[in-house]
């Protein structure tokens, strides 16, 4: 009797103080979800565990000439702010809750894959989204900094510094989403169904930060409003998927066809268009190709010619960092040689991607970056090995049947008094340009 009357009690008294366990964090429940986004979601984290690898190797480059960033030797993503179906979505994809859960590590991480961060630097939450804030913050500081997880000791975290330029993938929800800026470059989740190796990864890293390099002066010229550190904008440099920078996706994805509309010429516009058909067609008949297939010389020159319309047809600071893709194609040669890696792992990306028919992205060549970067190789005596990489095809006999597509000069193709200047909305200038002016607050309303 007195122990039924102390359990009456005490149920008693939770349910007036509230004594429940702590927050509840999303699991799967095995419901339907959506399947497109689950695919992202999937391939969002795979791209990010080769990524993070590639990107520690870089800075062993410690290049005196370049600008630095800093970098984490893991990544993070929370579903904080997704709608309970797609935090479930989430939760199957990657084992993410609205924590911060580490998605891809380096092998030498204090905190291994699917560790959860409840603490960053004395300061705890379980609101991943400042949590993000403050892994931002603690990261830029470039000293070492305690995180910590539930229920666990602290653990001690030291960014290490990398030429500027972060590498990063498209949101989940907006896979095809390509934005090519000084600071960070967005890349689309299609290059991941090449396969890439480590080798191959790098390529992607060291190409970023060469366009940065190569191509910063220019693109900050065009960003007129210069202003670093937006708080979106930091949340995105840490986790693409998180919901803020999602949504905002969502707007500049529409702005940039816009724009695209405006500035691209009606050739490039029609190539698009055409191509784009094509290459959904064809995929949809043969599902995914096998790597190791041969396809023809007018394939190449069909997909060559739909990378040349996807460069042509980027606008607003994106537009302005394609002027500079052969230079940032040099610039990652020269760097992969200096790290001790297959100077040629731009080649093997390029032709995995041509094999799939993956065109709407920076890593497959277009005739004048493939015979310009041909050249490089060769100077360095790799053209027999170009040769063999192409399946027998030379770079030179692709441009000449190709045939000259310049892409126009930002100076003839932009004027910044014009109405129809991309600048003049908010994301017509690009994702991440936009995220330097924007509070998280901001796009969680849109």
């Amino acid at each position: 009797m007195t122990r039924l009357l102390n359990f009456a009690l005490l149920l008693a008294l939770c349910l007036l103080t509230g004594c429940a366990s702590g927050p509840k964090f999303t699991v799967d429940d095995g419901r339907q979800v959506d399947e497109t986004l689950l695919a992202g979601m999937r391939a969002y984290g795979a791209g990010e565990r080769l990524l993070r690898p590639a990107i520690a190797r870089s800075a062993a480059l410690k290049d005196k000439e370049c600008d630095k960033q800093w970098e984490l030797p893991f990544a993070v993503a929370t579903s904080a702010g997704w709608s309970e179906n797609d935090r479930v979505a989430w939760a199957r994809a990657l084992q993410v809750d609205e924590r911060l859960t580490i998605i891809a590590a380096t092998e030498d991480s204090p905190l291994p894959l699917g560790a959860r961060i409840d603490h960053v630097a004395g300061q705890a939450s379980h609101d991943g989204e400042r949590l993000l804030e403050w892994l931002a913050e603690a990261r830029d500081n470039g000293r070492p900094f305690t995180v910590g997880q539930p229920g666990g000791k602290g653990v001690r975290v030291t960014p290490f510094e990398v030429c500027r330029g972060y590498t990063r993938l498209a949101p989940p929800n907006t896979p095809q989403l390509q934005d090519y800026h000084w600071l960070l470059s967005l890349h689309p989740l299609e290059v991941t169904q090449a396969e890439p190796t480590p080798d191959e990864a790098l390529w992607m890293v060291l190409w970023t930060q060469g366009l940065s390099e190569e191509g910063g002066a220019r693109m900050k010229t065009y960003h007129y409003a210069l202003k670093i550190g937006g708080t979106l904008y930091n949340l995105a440099t840490l986790a693409s998927g998180v919901k803020a920078a999602a949504v905002a996706a969502d707007a500049a994805i529409s702005a940039a066809k816009n724009a695209a509309a405006n500035v691209a010429s009606d050739l490039l516009k029609q190539q698009l268009i055409d191509q784009g058909k094509a290459l959904a067609v064809q995929r949809i008949r043969e599902g995914l190709t096998d790597a190791a297939q041969q396809i023809s010389r007018q394939q190449v020159v069909g997909v060559m010619q739909a990378a040349a319309a996807n460069r042509g047809a980027l606008s607003g600071v994106s537009r302005i960092a394609a002027t500079a893709f052969e230079r940032a194609d040099a610039w990652a040669f020269t760097r992969m040689a200096a790290l001790g890696a297959p100077p040629l792992a731009g080649f093997t990306l390029h032709q995995k991607l041509i094999e799939r028919r993956l065109a709407m992205n920076a890593f497959l060549f277009d005739a004048d970056r493939l015979a310009a970067l041909n050249k490089v190789a060769a100077a360095r005596g790799f053209e027999t090995d170009v040769v063999a990489i192409l399946g027998g095809l030379r770079a030179d006999s692709l441009l000449a049947q190709i045939g000259a597509m310049p892409l126009a000069s930002a100076q003839s193709t932009f004027s910044f008094d014009s109405p129809d200047d991309p600048g003049a909305g908010r994301f017509s200038r690009g994702l991440v340009d936009a995220l330097l002016d924007m509070p998280a607050e901001t796009a969680r309303k849109k």
